[in-house]
Formats: structure tokens, sequence, C-alpha cells
């Protein structure tokens, strides 16, 4: 594991406007994280009404890809806003072009027919008080434990806090060799820099011989809901329902998403001072990549929402966005990241 101070605006400092446990109330505004298949960077996108984003830095990353990453590519990124204020961005470590673009000499960092496609072993973990300066560590999963030397991949981490144990939690896709993925968990230490414990069986599918990848968990009252992408047949997204973040987790058989395409990375965003929630989600077995949205007050109910520039949702300055998550954010980092990013 590495760690160092990363500064995405030289000489630019800002206080952190949302404290600890920062309220609804307090929110305006909408910060979108995705990736892009041509870049390997982190992008960010700002909507001021949940329906219309507009991409920071003219689309381009605003974090590049071969800076924060041993593979020279990020894929997956997720941002959490934890209860000590600090926001919690979590990606893989993981480069698909890195041959063609000459970043190495091998189609994947070791041998395809032992450890599948993609396969990595890294996680980028980043910490900020104001979205502008990250500190910045890489934990490789396959040395947390010899048991673990021989995983396939570690994809797709998320940033959780576990209310009942009071400690962060990280959870993610894992495979052994070529084995079955499953969703794994591990907890975190406050500086966001490495595990404190060793990755347990989070969820996997009740056919062991159907890979479970991509989970995303939301509290809503007493449940947690977890939303994954199940490779029974065309992939799409299904739930899952605990009544303790870490399970056990009550299979749902039920599809989610109305694609007949397939479909991954769902992610769960509460619209600001309404009892709804939007489930959005990467239609990537189309021929032009894109977003996914539908909507629901229940967890049970969900209205289609259409894509991207297809229906209700809009960007206006970018396309093909990959792995996205949202968060809130206040109308002062709204403005400041606005303003940085002209």
């Amino acid at each position: 594991m590495k760690k160092i101070f990363y500064t995405l605006a030289c000489g630019f400092m800002m206080a952190c406007t949302a404290g600890v446990n920062a309220a609804e109330s307090d929110m305006a505004a909408y910060l979108m994280v995705f990736h892009k298949d041509d870049t390997h960077g982190l992008h960010m996108a700002v909507s001021h009404d949940g329906y219309t984003f507009t991409a920071l830095n003219g689309g381009r990353p605003v974090i590049a890809g071969d800076t924060i990453a041993e593979q020279r590519g990020i894929r997956d990124p997720h941002i959490f806003r934890g209860p000590d204020g600090a926001f919690y961005l979590a990606m893989t470590d993981l480069h698909i072009f890195a041959q063609k673009e000459g970043y190495r000499d091998t189609e994947w960092e070791w041998d395809g027919k032992k450890y599948g496609w993609g396969n990595n072993r890294g996680l980028v973990l980043m910490k900020s008080r104001d979205l502008m300066n990250w500190s910045h560590s890489i934990v490789h999963v396959n040395e947390l434990d010899s048991a673990l030397s021989d995983i396939g991949c570690a994809w797709a981490p998320e940033t959780a806090y576990d209310n009942e144990r009071g400690r962060l939690m990280l959870y993610f896709t894992m495979r052994y060799g070529t084995g079955m993925n499953r969703l794994y968990y591990a907890y975190v230490d406050d500086d966001f820099t490495r595990f404190e414990t060793l990755p347990e069986l989070l969820y996997e599918y009740p056919d062991k011989r159907t890979t479970a990848i991509d989970g995303d968990i939301t509290r809503v009252g007493d449940k947690y809901h977890l939303m994954y992408v199940a490779h029974d047949g065309t992939p799409g997204i299904k739930q899952a329902v605990a009544k303790d973040i870490t399970g056990p987790y009550e299979f749902l058989p039920d599809w989610i998403d109305p694609e007949p395409k397939a479909c991954e990375a769902p992610n769960v965003w509460k619209r600001i001072g309404e009892d709804k929630w939007v489930l959005m989600y990467d239609c990537y077995g189309i021929d032009t990549h894109n977003f996914g949205f539908m909507e629901t007050s229940d967890f049970v109910n969900f209205t289609p929402l259409g894509h991207f520039n297809e229906g209700v949702m809009k960007t206006t300055n970018f396309t093909s966005p990959k792995h996205g998550a949202v968060i809130h954010i206040t109308a002062a980092e709204a403005a400041a990241l606005e303003n940085r990013w002209k």
C-alpha cells in the first residue's frame, strides 16, 4: 500500500461546508462521479435539480487515472459522504486497454486463462474534506492474507457506514481465480488508507454457479436494500434485503430493471426533500453506453424514467458515462466545484 496527498487544484483550498451528520435540508445539488472507457479517469458532473447533469472540466476527467492508479487507469468510482462530513472515493485500479495504450506488454496484468477477464488486485481509496484536496492510497487485496494471494479480481468498491458497529465499511466484488464473482465486505480505518479486517462474504447468489457483482446498499428505515447485478441469463439488476448491513440478505427473485440488453452498476440516490429514490444503472449492452433510471417510493414498485437524453434525465455536455454514483452536496460545494472547473 502506498499513500500520497493529491490536490486537484494546485494551491486551492476551501473549508468544508457540511459538518458531521449533514442534514438533507442543507443539501441543494447532486454530484455524480463516473468513468469513461476512452479516458479511464475520474469524471464529475453536477445537477441542481436531480434531472439535468453537467460535467465539470468540460467533460474531461477531473483526476487522470494514470496519476492515481498502478494500472494507469481507474474504473467504477463511488463517492460517499461519511458521518464525519468527509467525502470518500473508492475506485477499481484497472485499465482494460492498458496494452493498447502502451502501459503494459500483456492484455491483463496476470494470466487471463488463470485469473479471468480484467484481472486486478488493487483498490484506490481517497478521502477529502472539500472535494478538492484528496489523500490517496492503494490497497492490494491479494496482499492482505495468503488465502487471498490468488484472487482473480477486486472490483467496484463502495463505502458505507456501519451504524451498529460505528465503523467505515468497504464492500466490493471479488472472485478466487476464475470462480464465481461474489460480494465481500471489510472494515477500513478512519483515514481510509487500509483494511482493518479481512474480507468476509456479504452476499452470493442462491445458485452458486451464478455470478453476483456490483453491490450498492441503501438504508431505508430499518432495512438495508442491496441492489446488485445477477448474471442469471442476460445480466441485470436484482435486489436483496436485510435488517443488518452485513446480512444475511434475503434473495428476491424479481428483476428490477426493464432493459432488454445487459446492464450493471446499480446506484441508488434520494431526491432531496422527497420520499423518492432513483435507481441509476449502466446500460453496457447497447451500442452506445448510457445510464438508465428508475424511480421508487417503496422499493417494491419501480417506475422507468428511460435513459439519459431519452426521457426526463438529461446531460448537457457528455455522453457514454460508465459506472456512476451520486451524492447530495450543498449549494456552496456545488458553486466551489463549478467555479474551479469552469
